[in-house]
């Protein structure tokens, strides 16, 4: 076992300032790492020492594994803790860190290369008999080939890149004669995006729900599940709305994939904290369908039902240290909710957005965090990944929890740019979400009914009060008591910084 002193964070935004909040808590020294520009961005100016990569295109700065292991060596850290994204899930990296004698805050890379590839996992599945989605994971790949599997698996069918995740090199076939047109596009994509153009087939399950469960390992045989967290509400393949408990389990369901999730990770020897996703059909049939080796973005909604730190327990089984609780000792509490806030525009299909964002909102709701990357002053612009913020909320239960959120949105938010936050708000008032009818074609199937609605004459009356008012008139109260007014929050530069991760 060795105490972990001080760690560098290969990693940069809100992921960066939420493991440098633990590690303040925990009293361990934190190195962080920014890109040309990024000089003024709170992970930089936060950390106890900052250094810049450069500039360049990422693999020169956020990717450049041999600059960021050096930088670690240079300043004495011990460990390095990848977040989410960028050599999270890169083995080559994990092995250079230990290389190195640094310690990598994650999974080992033999379980890494095993996971992070779709057809070898699903062989895994098989073996240790797992449910999974019919479907072709083989090595033959020749087009006829493939076209001939999917026929026998039958349309509707999945083109998923082997290698990736995140919606890319992944198509949609609802019938045979578009399925070779769908198979060159979805190589061509996943060999831009991944070097590599191998795909699988799986059956398109239709109105499924995407169930992911959080687990934790550690070295002395360990394997926990923190119960799961429901990600259907998706847009092109990326969740945008999560929560805990899934309004789609019952204590039986919940029990036997729970129970799927820690064999698997029994069986892998995992180590760390990780996912495992599945997809839900109508009929209460689930299937594995890959694995996260990191920390997922959405892991602050477990962190609410829970009450723990996850990010404290990586650095604990990364010592070697056993965890903490055993597994009748973790309890789910009440209700978890995630909405992640975007800088793109849902009323001009989604158009990015850009900007300096003048301040956040505040709220005296209790139970609630504010994770971002950003404070007031900052640029946002198109370089990564558009996501400013992430706003989480607990209530006593699901209805409390949505009431709490919503009301969240119309207080909480960067001033100065266009975001999706009032079509997140859009989406937990639909009658579909208030019944948790949430699939994972939610914003397809809803699309007309989440477009913004046309003001209405009392709400032109009021903007048009609003913008003959004096810049002093335009409090904060004045807003609050005209919240029909379309866009007229977003014209406000008064707001404080929330201030919390």
């Amino acid at each position: 076992m060795e105490k972990i002193t001080k760690i560098l964070m290969a990693n940069r935004g809100e992921i960066s300032r939420r493991v440098q909040s633990t590690c303040r808590e925990l009293g361990i020294k934190m190195v962080a790492i920014y890109s040309e520009g990024e000089e003024s961005l709170p992970h930089a100016t936060e950390a106890d020492q900052a250094f810049s990569l450069g500039s360049g295109p990422l693999s020169e700065t956020y990717l450049n594994q041999k600059k960021i292991i050096d930088l670690a060596l240079k300043t004495g850290c011990q460990a390095i803790h990848p977040g989410y994204g960028f050599l999270s899930e890169n083995s080559s990296f994990t092995k250079a860190c230990k290389a190195a004698g640094l310690i990598f805050i994650g999974p080992t890379p033999e379980v890494m290369e095993l996971m992070g590839d779709k057809q070898s996992s699903k062989k895994k599945m098989e073996e240790i008999q797992v449910p999974l989605i019919p479907g072709y994971h083989g090595d033959r790949q020749e087009p006829e080939f493939l076209k001939d599997q999917a026929k026998k698996i039958g349309f509707p069918v999945l083109i998923k890149a082997s290698a990736g995740g995140g919606g890319k090199g992944m198509r949609i076939v609802l019938k045979e004669a578009d399925f070779s047109s769908a198979l060159d596009g979805a190589r061509r994509e996943a060999m831009n995006a991944f070097g590599d153009d191998k795909v699988l087939i799986e059956k398109y399950l239709l109105n499924p729900r995407h169930i992911e469960i959080q687990v934790f390992s550690d070295s002395h045989g360990n394997h926990l599940h923190l119960f799961e967290r429901e990600c259907s509400i998706q847009r092109r393949y990326q969740k945008i709305v999560e929560e805990s408990p899934s309004p789609a389990l019952n204590a039986e369901l919940r029990q036997k994939m729970t129970a799927t999730a820690t064999k698997i990770t029994s069986a892998l020897g995992y180590l760390g904290a990780g996912t495992l996703e599945f997809m839900l059909d109508e009929f209460g049939n689930y299937y594995f369908l890959e694995m996260n080796t990191r920390l997922q973005v959405e892991h602050p909604v477990t962190e609410m039902i829970t009450g723990l730190d996850l990010v404290a327990w990586q650095i604990l089984v990364a010592e070697g240290k056993p965890l903490p609780l055993k597994q009748e000792q973790i309890m789910s509490r009440g209700h978890g909710m995630e909405v992640r806030l975007y800088a793109e525009d849902p009323d001009q299909e989604f158009l990015p957005s850009t900007g300096t964002i003048k301040a956040f909102g505040d709220s005296e709701l209790r139970d609630w965090r504010l994770d971002t990357g950003y404070r007031s002053g900052n640029e946002v612009s198109t370089q990564f990944d558009p996501m400013i913020a992430k706003l989480i909320v607990w209530g006593e239960d699901r209805e409390r929890a949505r009431h709490k959120l919503i009301q969240l949105l119309k207080q909480i938010g960067p001033v100065g740019l266009v975001t999706n936050r009032h079509y997140l708000a859009r989406i937990l008032q639909h009658p579909a979400f208030i019944d948790g009818a949430t699939t994972t074609d939610f914003v397809v199937k809803h699309k007309d009914s989440l477009k913004r609605s046309p003001p209405t004459d009392e709400a032109q009356a009021r903007a048009l009060a609003l913008a003959l008012l004096s810049p002093e008139q335009k409090t904060i109260g004045a807003i609050m008591n005209s919240s029909n007014v379309s866009g007229a929050w977003d014209q406000l530069s008064g707001f404080r910084m929330g201030g919390r991760l």
